[in-house]
């Protein structure tokens, strides 16, 4: 391999550029590098934008303007792991904005269609409780939410 670790691409129909730019807006450690523009070979218009590279949160994506074949399904998501309630609640709000989809357990689509899971760390450490019964109650308790509530995961956890 010429590079370290993997460059995830991501398809659009269109819309690479906004959502390269969005991301790097939303993520630490993130950057635009390299657009490159269709030529007279299509089969996008010629100068139009085929792929964007960009880092968000110190990882690898290409935007890719594919077109309308493909969409972005649940089956691939991308996790946000979070320290607190703070920055749940940050990336929660960031990556609905705009047109995003509010989903369940920690889930949500961006405007684009790509899915986030927004997870605190502490959410691990509650369903991973040696106590089955902790263990469950929290779990019941996350599958009840949408946005992730740590407090509430640690009260459902301790039998409140």
């Amino acid at each position: 391999m010429t590079t370290d670790g993997f460059t995830t691409c991501l398809w659009y129909d269109g819309r690479a550029e906004e959502a390269a730019d969005f991301y790097v807006s939303v993520f630490k450690d993130s950057g635009v590098g390299r657009t490159l523009r269709y030529t007279e070979a299509g089969p996008g218009p010629e100068g139009s934008v085929l792929t964007v590279d960009f880092t968000a949160n110190g990882q690898r994506f290409v935007a890719l303007n594919g077109g309308p074949e493909f969409r972005f399904t649940e089956a691939i998501s991308l996790q946000i792991e979070c320290a607190d309630q703070g920055e749940v609640d940050f990336y929660w709000d960031k990556l609905v904005e705009g047109g995003g989809e509010h989903g369940p357990c920690g889930w949500l689509k961006d405007r684009f269609g790509v899915s986030w899971q927004v997870v605190p760390t502490r959410l691990t450490e509650l369903i991973a409780d040696p106590d089955p019964r902790k263990a469950a109650r929290a779990m019941k308790a996350m599958r009840a939410m949408g946005k992730l509530d740590i407090a509430a995961l640690e009260n459902a956890c301790a039998g409140g």
